[in-house]
């Protein structure tokens, strides 16, 4: 086996941990089962990452930045304020859907302890223009006067059991006979829309 450059091996060690914190969980997950599962020395995780919690930080900032470049690419700047966020909302649905192990891991990284301020502040960094145009429709009269704060976890909340749906994954007996005839991403936007929307 040809031996990784050292770009490679820090992929490689990141997306072994996704896969191994997606099947045993974040914190059950030993660093030496992420070294193997990359192909590397066990010692070789830690030239890249000085800790377990210094991984956790730098896979939680990759996925967030991975995030915000999926649901900010083909932005419709011109587009009204609903098409916007049907964008943002179908980015986001489509990223989990297609994603699952990412999806499963930032879960649970966002409850994490070992996460810093300033992971968390990077982390939300690339998402500065979803809170503009959340501000810019409050002031507007386009969306209810909420903080939005409130409206971002609203969406994040609704949109991630809109993905349960989509991929067909909801828990038993939630899923109707015709799922596969209905279109739950539509309906999952109309729903938080009406919730939010003035107009």
């Amino acid at each position: 086996m040809a031996r990784l450059k050292s770009g490679d091996k820090r992929s490689a060690l990141l997306e072994a941990a996704i896969a191994e914190f997606a099947a045993r969980g974040v914190w059950s997950t030993p660093t030496a089962a992420i070294s193997k599962a990359a192909g590397v020395a066990e010692g070789t995780l830690f030239s890249y990452f000085a800790s377990k919690d210094v991984l956790i930080n730098e896979l939680y900032r990759e996925i967030k930045r991975e995030l915000a470049e999926v649901m900010l690419a083909a932005y419709p700047a011109q587009a009204d304020a609903r098409a916007q966020l049907e964008h943002i909302w179908n980015q986001y649905v489509g990223w989990g859907v297609a994603q699952p192990a990412r999806f499963k891991v930032m879960a649970q990284l966002r409850m994490s302890e070992q996460l810093t301020q300033d992971s968390r502040d990077a982390g939300a960094a690339p998402f500065a223009a979803l809170d503009v145009l959340a501000r810019d429709c409050i002031a507007r009269r386009v969306i209810r006067d909420q903080p939005v704060a409130f409206i971002g976890a609203m969406l994040g909340a609704m949109a991630e059991a809109t993905m349960l749906y989509v991929a067909g994954s909801a828990p038993q007996g939630c899923l109707p006979d015709d799922a596969a005839d209905y279109d739950y991403c539509a309906a999952g936007f109309d729903t938080f829309w009406r919730g939010i929307a003035l107009m």
